[in-house]
This record gives structure tokens, sequence and C-alpha cells, in this order.
């Protein structure tokens, strides 16, 4: 840890170069001394902030196409896309874990750090706060997970207890309330701070927001707990507007570019992976306007057209969504067998040795938007906590008006994608669309989730689509058939553990297992899906 400690600041860019450099030669005089640790504590935080927020081909081959938001015919996304162990499938889904908990021991060691230093008050409340946002997604994944022995190797438990879903939610809302609560923009500030620049305010809503989202995740299995920390959430202020959005820039010049950016500049993956049916589907169904501002064709025909990374043709009506399960491999799951199949993009009789390009009349996600090495890494949105929000607001609960919430998820959702900067929706078109989109009481539960849906695969934050699919049922999917499936006749509801627990924490990883209906594997649910 302590070579962690000394290079930390190199490693997180250069948005943190100049406050790093200042303390130089401090930090590598004497690395134990307390000042010194001190010093570096935030920029810990700020490591943890870069490191969860690049997930790459974690969510790229599993959540987003299990979700379909995305689909692919290339074979290493038969992982996600046919449910089929494919490309180091087994290495990949440990990836969540892995990186998750790579980033909360940063925390965890900051928080070791400043322990006891009143003048550290805020940044030990934040990191509490990011903390529970990193271990939600851990055990969203997985179920029972290390959490109230998480990050304690030094006190010497390196074999710790994987505690029960139930038990972590239950301190996860306890912990974000006290956290949130005892936030004071009066004391110290946070250097280097990824999300908010040290903006104590944004902190606080933040808390209060991931407050709501877990909450809203117990809506089927405890809905009083439900009800009871969402009307917590709605009176303690969550996020406000879109400058509220809890996001992360790259920063590839520093070796921080984006993940997700770094898997699709992958020639192959650049020309085979493309947006789902099911989601291009149901924006053309809405007459959405986001669709021209995260969606292209190729510029020219064939598979070099298709290969060649520039800007593509984002005319709304010439956009087609790929259909999950088919491949390039000439059998009855062939892309040209799939119903409304567009038609192969022909080679171009220009070009020396082309071939056609049998993806290439389906969209793509954008070239400028999403495969930008330096963009923005979506965590939680204003147009999210709205969303839940209406929701909670639908069921009668003290949230305010569903119908108003709606309706500002709806222009949030859109004006978030501006945030990219290389991409926006009218506002004039934003205006027509909520007008002509209210919230309908009746329908109000798929509407909401079905918004959902269409803003975390928009923003790329496809372990938010997963679960909130998992938990809400919406979008209405069908499962993908293919043979020799890790999941037959249903999507996956988990990721099995990583291959590694059975030997390193042989008897806690087992007693999670036992606690599991179906035991280890892709089909057993968490506790909370039901």
């Amino acid at each position: 840890m302590k070579k962690q400690l000394i290079y930390s600041c190199l490693l997180i860019g250069a948005t943190f170069i100049a406050g790093c450099t200042k303390n130089f030669d401090q930090i590598n005089t004497d690395p134990t001394k307390v000042e010194p640790t001190l010093a570096t504590a935030p920029y810990l935080m700020s490591q943890a902030q870069i490191k969860f927020s690049n997930s790459g081909y974690d969510q790229l081959l599993y959540q987003s196409m299990w979700s379909q938001s995305l689909a692919s015919t290339y074979d290493y996304y038969g992982n996600g896309d046919k449910y089929i162990y494919a490309g180091s499938g087994r290495d990949y889904y440990s990836r969540t874990w892995n990186t998750s908990y790579g980033a909360s021991t940063l925390v965890d060691e900051m928080k070791i750090m400043i322990k006891g230093n009143a003048s550290y008050t805020n940044l030990d409340n934040c990191g509490t706060i990011l903390r529970m946002m990193i271990l939600q997604r851990i055990t969203d994944a997985y179920g029972d997970i290390p959490f109230s022995q998480e990050g304690q190797a030094k006190a010497g438990i390196v074999t710790p207890v994987f505690d029960t879903q139930q038990s972590i939610y239950t301190s996860m809302l306890s912990q974000l309330e006290t956290a949130t609560a005892a936030l004071d923009a009066s004391k110290d500030k946070i250097p280097a701070d990824l999300f908010y620049a040290g903006d104590i305010s944004k902190w606080k809503k933040l808390g209060y927001s991931l407050m709501l989202r877990a909450a809203m995740r117990l809506t089927k299995v405890d809905a009083v707990t439900a009800q009871k920390y969402a009307e917590k959430a709605y009176t303690g202020g969550a996020m406000a507007s879109v400058d509220d959005n809890a996001k992360v820039k790259a920063d590839n010049s520093n070796n921080n570019g984006n993940s997700d950016a770094a898997a699709l500049l992958v020639t192959d993956d650049f020309r085979e992976v493309r947006w789902s049916k099911t989601l291009i589907d149901y924006m053309k169904s809405t007459n959405d306007p986001r669709i021209s501002a995260i969606a292209e064709i190729s510029t020219g025909t064939g598979k070099k057209a298709n290969e060649t990374q520039v800007v593509g043709i984002n005319t709304a009506s010439l956009q087609a969504g790929m259909p999950n399960g088919y491949d390039l491999k000439g059998g009855v799951y062939d892309i040209s067998k799939a119903p409304g199949y567009p038609g192969t993009s022909p080679a171009d009789p220009t070009v020396a040795n082309d071939a056609a390009a049998p993806d290439g009349k389906y969209s793509r996600p954008q070239f400028a938007v999403y495969d930008d090495r330096n963009r923005y890494n979506f965590l939680m949105t204003y147009g999210e906590s709205e969303l839940l929000f209406a929701e909670a607001a639908s069921k009668g609960w003290s949230t305010g008006s569903a119908a108003t919430h709606y309706a500002n998820a709806l222009t949030a959702d859109m004006a978030t994608l501006a945030q990219f900067g290389t991409t926006s929706v009218p506002a004039a078109s934003i205006t027509a669309y909520v007008a002509t989109h209210p919230l309908v009481a009746a329908t109000a539960l798929q509407q909401i989730n079905m918004e959902y849906f269409v803003t975390t695969s928009a923003t790329f934050n496809f372990n938010e689509t997963w679960a909130n699919w998992r938990r809400s049922g919406y979008p209405v999917i069908t499962p993908v058939t293919y043979p020799n499936q890790f999941a037959v006749s249903t999507i996956p509801r988990r990721i099995p553990y990583p291959l590694g627990l059975p030997s390193t924490n042989a008897a806690n990883y087992a007693a999670a297992v036992a606690r599991l209906s179906g035991g280890d594997t892709f089909v057993a649910k968490v506790w909370w899906d039901k």
C-alpha cells in the first residue's frame, strides 16, 4: 500500500498533478510519517472515484446485453448477448467484484488515515457515501458479500464473513443517513474531488439520492423500509438539477482513459457492437428525440467503412436496433435470419479487398460520444433520482407529485446528454417531448421504468440498467435462446462469485452459497430480486 500512496498522485491524472507536486518532496521523504499520509488521503478517494467509474468490459460484456441495451454478433460478447462462456468470460465476471473492491479498499485506507482527525470530517463522511455506492454495486450483482468485515486485513481479518444482503441494505441505509446528515459546508473542503470539486452541498444531495436508490431496491421485499427511507431522502433534499449529476471525467493523457471507449475502439467491437432492437424500437415508438443524439450508422458501405472510426449518420429514421442472440456463423442463428433483417451493407467496389458488413445497417453508439477516451462516466443522475421519486409518489408515499417528478426526469435525462460535450438534444425538442408524454396513472410504473431503461442506457450506466430491470421488470424482454447457455430460458439474474473464493475464503463462501436458492449460478436471485 505504501507504494500506492507514493504513486497515487501520478496515477490519478492531470487534474491533481498540481496539488500532488506541492507535497512531492514531503511525500517521498518518508511515506510512513503521519503528516504526509494525511496530505495524500484525499487523493486516495480521487483514485477510488476514477477506478470505480471506469468499468469497461465489466459491464459491456454482461450487464449491457443482459438488459438488452446493446447487442453484438462478435463472439467475445456471447457472454452477455447469448449467455454462453466466450472470450475469457470466467475472468470477466469477476471484474465487477475486483474493480469495485479495489476502489473500496482505497476509501478504506483513506478513512484509516484520517480516523479521529476533526479536520477531515467531511472527507470521512463523503468517503462513507462513496463506499456505500461502491458496495451497493457489488451486492446487487452477487448477493451476500463481505461488508461488515470488508477492508479489515490490517486488523488481521483476511477471510471476511459474507453478510446477508438484507443486513447489508439495513446498514447501508443507516450509514447513508448518518453520513449525509453530518456533512457540513462550513467545515473541511475536499481537494481533488472528481464528482463535485469539493462542493459539500452537492455531496449531501448525492447522499440522499443514493439513500433513495437503495430504498427503492426494497420495494418488493420490504416496502415499509423502502417508504421510510424514500421519504427521508425527499425531506433531506436529493439532487435538484443536472448540475448535481455524479460523474467522473476520464483523462486519457494520464493513463486514465475511458475504459468503455477503449473496449469499443477495438476494431471488432466497433464493427459489431450495436444498440439493441429492444432499446431503439421503444425509443422509435415514442418518437424520442434522443435517437439522433446517441445512435448512428456508418457513412459508407462494406466492412472497411464499418471499421473506420469516424462520425456516422444520425438521422433518426435510418436507425435500427439489432436483436440479441445472433451471430455471423451462417447457421440458424446468423444475423441474416433475424426477423426484419435490414440487409447487409454491401462491399464498396472502390475499396480494395473489401467485404460485406452484415451488421452495417444496424445502429451503433455514436463514435464521437461514446468512443471518446476522455469522456465522462455517469454514476447517478438527477433524472434517475426524479424517476425514483416519481415511482415512490405513484405508490402514495410522501415524495411530492409523481407527474411533476416524471416531467422533471424527462427534461433532465435529455439535458444530461449535453454533459458528454459531444452531443445534445435541442431545447425545443425536449419541451415538445415532455409536453406530449405526461405521466398516466394507469401506466405509471411502466412509463417510469422504461424511461429509467432509456436514460441509464444512454449514459452507459449498464450496471444500474440491469439492476433496475431485475427490480422493476421493465423493459419486458424475452430471454435469448442459443446452444450451450449458462442460463437457459431466463435472463441472468446475478453474477457468480469469483473463481478464487472457494480456495481463499472457503467456509464463508460456502455459507453464502448455501443461502442462495439455486446455488452459485447466473439464474439464482439476490435477496431483493423477487
